[in-house]
């Protein structure tokens, strides 16, 4: 056992015993409890612990992972391949995941029952200008992939001011586009629950905006650790993981672009 780090005799990483995964499983069933109850207005405080659970496990688990691969060095070029993997597969699954939605959407346009009129979007809704806030959140979204690619680049060649401002930057415009989101929902001329067009619109955006405020929040934490030095040319896989993520949002909602706000409107 040498200081700093653990003595790693093959290459390959046997997590230690965690309480994480169930602790946040609870966490998040309390979230998604709290959510139903909020949507039939008994009450927001079991959403509001929810939340607050699953950011107290996301930060324990988040310390873990970095103690394992800085701290003590357990994530090795085989384990970092693993995870890559992983990653690809968990952005596999969001796709499938948004696919549903989509799904649901094109299934009620194509076919618009008479529910609706026959017409899509139905006749009663006031949809949004696609080319008004929806278009710079697009710009918006766009230059943050821009910004998170300079980032990756910069410590690929041990720049580290340089990938400290491209995140800064990034994580700016994320926390940009949630505002316009929600300011654009606040001057929504139809509810949730209205017709089949509002709630299809409101779950594939609004899931989307949630995937934002995530990638968000795992961009900061990867600007605090590259502050912190954590990232080399080498061996950089937290930021790679966000990155590939990011990217994932914005593909998405490019899709959201075309489909909801200028064909659909």
């Amino acid at each position: 056992m040498s200081a700093g780090h653990d003595e790693v005799k093959h290459p390959y990483h046997l997590v230690d015993p965690s309480p994480w995964p169930l602790l946040t499983a609870f966490a998040a069933g309390l979230m998604a409890t709290g959510l139903v109850l909020m949507m039939h207005d008994y009450t927001n405080i079991v959403l509001y612990a929810g939340i607050a659970s699953v950011l107290i496990c996301t930060y324990g688990w988040w310390r873990d992972v970095v103690n394992e691969a800085y701290v003590r060095h357990l994530h090795t070029p085989v384990v970092r391949i693993g995870l890559r993997y992983g990653m690809v597969l968990f952005i596999a699954s969001e796709v499938m995941f948004f696919v549903a939605f989509f799904w649901a959407y094109f299934t009620a346009a194509f076919y618009p029952s008479e529910v609706i009129g026959g017409v899509w979007p139905p006749a009663d809704v006031v949809t949004f200008d696609a080319f008004d806030l929806p278009f710079l959140n697009t710009l918006i979204l766009l230059l943050s992939g821009c910004s998170v690619t300079w980032a990756h680049h910069a410590i690929l060649n041990s720049q580290q001011k340089q990938a400290v401002h491209a995140l800064m930057i990034t994580v700016g415009l994320g926390v940009i586009f949630t505002a316009l989101q929600a300011f654009e929902y606040s001057h929504a001329a139809f509810g949730f629950t209205d017709n089949i067009y509002s709630s299809t619109f409101y779950m594939a955006t609004g899931f989307h905006g949630f995937h934002v405020i995530v990638g968000t929040i795992f961009l900061f934490v990867c600007l605090i650790r590259t502050k912190k030095g954590h990232f080399t040319p080498e061996a950089h896989v937290g930021f790679e993981a966000a990155a590939w993520y990011w990217h994932f949002v914005d593909v998405v909602w490019l899709f959201l672009f075309v489909a909801v706000y200028w064909w659909g409107g």
